[in-house]
């Protein structure tokens, strides 16, 4: 394994305790109490951040902004040299190697992985381009990131660029103006769900009796998980064919179930796979992020992403098992027999393309709405931005009149069509 770079920050205070909380790292910062206003799951207000982010907010009448975010343009795109060891060819970190060579920042804030284990992120701050390759891959688990935006301060980095998940990202933005950074590039990965590292050793045991030798895993779009072990061998599993059933009911916090921000409408630039069909998915949403994807040149191959499929059978039949699920009965389980003929359709016939990535974010939307109505009805108005509603709409979910901040339903969440 990589060495992690010089430049980590230990060790790392405590973080304070909080009902709903991600381990962002802000309450492990000399002012915990900022979580109150920095914290996407309190009381998040995206059309505010989205207007100081990007100059505006999401437009209806933009397309695929309601659920993708603001945007100037979407990629799929691939580096024309891979990266060895990266978690596909590389983009993220080729940028970011991009932005220390040519002296764009003084660091970059990203997550590398502890020594001990190869799957627990570690917050760094890398000041070197070559110390990037050390934080190439996928890692699962809580990361106190912004734990390391006092000490890059400090440090006196005064240009630095982050990449990081939606609810990192959303307490960066909440608190960009009192940080103090002359620039501030900020590179968004998507993230639907997460748990704890210890948790997915638990999952890992379920795919092989040598969880240890896992060296890769990815969810890839086209329906199947990628493997990869120590000795070369590779695996790839169709998602019916996951264990997911034998996986306790908390193996997902409320936090990542209710999680309204896939694609990290807060970012520069999103870069991740759910719309790319095999290749990287970037979503360019302002000038900083036409900057990010300038730094490539011809180190980029990109195409328009492309589409196919229906997204609302899916969605529905993932929506009556959210229901089934939070009303404590058992999952309606497909027949043995069953799985590998529709696991062999459903990169044929199911969402690809954008629209695997539009079913995605529907429903994130509908399992937000669905268990925080049972776990914590008190939440909806303060958790569940107006944006969220017409991408439940069509599938018969409305706010009730104390479930919206204006204590009334959305004009917009009435009469929306289905495509």
């Amino acid at each position: 394994m990589d060495r992690l770079p010089d430049s980590v920050a230990a060790p790392l205070a405590e973080p304070a305790h909080r009902r709903l909380c991600t381990d962002c790292g802000i309450s492990r910062s000399s002012d915990p109490h900022r979580c109150g206003r920095a914290c996407q799951f309190i009381e998040p207000d995206y059309a505010a951040l989205e207007r100081r982010v990007h100059g505006r907010t999401r437009d209806p009448a933009r397309a695929d902004e309601t659920h993708f975010g603001p945007l100037r343009r979407m990629l799929q795109a691939s580096l024309r040299r891979p990266l060895p060891g990266a978690q596909w060819s590389g983009i993220t970190t080729r940028i970011a190697e991009r932005l220390l060579e040519t002296g764009a920042v003084d660091a970059v804030l990203t997550m590398g992985s502890d020594p001990a284990d190869r799957w627990r992120p570690v917050p760094v701050l890398v000041t070197k381009a070559e110390d990037m390759a050390a934080c190439r891959g996928m890692r699962m688990g809580y990361a106190p990131l912004l734990s390391l935006l006092e000490p890059a301060r400090a440090a006196g980095h005064k240009r630095l660029a982050v990449i990081g998940i939606p609810c990192q990202v959303y307490a960066l933005r909440a608190l960009e103006a009192e940080l103090g950074f002359e620039k501030l590039y900020v590179i968004g990965t998507p993230c639907s769900d997460n748990t704890t590292t210890e948790r997915f050793h638990e999952f890992l045991a379920l795919l092989t009796e040598r969880p240890e030798t896992i060296t890769y895993l990815e969810f890839r779009a086209d329906y199947h998980v990628e493997i990869r072990f120590a000795d070369g061998s590779q695996r790839s599993v169709p998602f019916l064919q996951l264990p997911l059933s034998q996986l306790p009911s908390d193996f997902f916090p409320l936090t990542c179930r209710t999680c309204v921000d896939y694609t990290n409408v807060l970012a520069d630039l999103t870069v991740g796979y759910m719309g790319g069909r095999g290749e990287q998915w970037l979503l360019v949403r302002n000038q900083r992020g036409e900057e990010l994807v300038s730094l490539l040149g011809d180190e980029l191959v990109a195409t328009t992403p492309g589409s196919a499929g229906k997204r609302a059978g899916p969605v529905r039949g993932f929506l009556a098992n959210v229901e089934r699920a939070a009303g404590g009965l058992p999952l309606r389980r497909m027949p043995d027999w069953l799985r590998p003929i529709v696991g062999w359709l459903m990169p044929k016939v199911g969402p690809r393309g954008l629209e695997f990535a539009r079913a995605r974010v529907e429903m994130k939307a509908v399992e937000t709405v669905i268990h925080l109505r049972r776990e914590a009805p008190r939440r909806m108005r303060h958790m569940v931005p107006d944006h969220v509603w017409p991408l439940v709409a069509p599938y018969g979910l409305a706010p009730q009149a104390h479930e919206t901040r204006a204590g009334s339903r959305p004009e917009h969440a009435h009469g929306v069509n289905h495509s």
